[in-house]
């Protein structure tokens, strides 16, 4: 396996933004209240070039397969960032990538300063949620922040 986790580039915003969208059309689940309608979404390099965040691509020979990013959480404690739009294209599943970008992730956000690490995710995400839990996040009762991501059922959270 001969992959590369890099930051974002400018070139990427595209194919990044269709496999996000790509991951809920081939799950067919509703859009509205997720990443699919964030408005970022399609500039992705721009919106992680800001003081304490930062956005990872997964590539392979050549080819992306997937991302994930960290962030502060919107309006919440300076010192909680959320993993944010993590997607994998089918290829990209079941082989190791989303430890490689949690991983990546995670270390950039102690760099920052985070002391914890939030995420919210779907129901039907449960080969994600068992990684996450891997990763000794734990499941909330409720929302932390302000996402606008209403139709995540699962919010997890990870001490740094």
């Amino acid at each position: 396996m001969d992959i590369t986790i890099r930051p974002i580039q400018k070139k990427d915003n595209a194919l990044i933004a269709k496999i996000v969208r790509d991951v809920f059309e081939d799950f067919g689940e509703p859009t509205e209240g997720t990443a699919y309608e964030d408005v970022t979404l399609d500039s992705m390099y721009e919106t992680y070039q800001k003081k304490k965040a930062t956005y990872f691509v997964a590539e392979e020979n050549g080819d992306i397969v997937g991302g994930g990013g960290i962030a502060p959480l919107e309006n919440y404690k300076d010192d909680v960032c959320e993993l944010q739009k993590m997607y994998f294209k089918p290829s990209g599943r079941g082989r190791g990538l989303g430890a490689m970008m949690i991983e990546t992730c995670l270390q950039s956000a102690v760099e920052m300063g985070f002391t914890q690490c939030y995420l919210e995710t779907a129901s039907y995400m449960e080969a994600a949620q068992r990684l996450y839990k891997k990763y000794d996040f734990i499941i909330l009762d409720g929302p932390l922040g302000a996402t606008g991501h209403f139709s995540c059922g699962v919010r997890m959270l990870k001490d740094l």
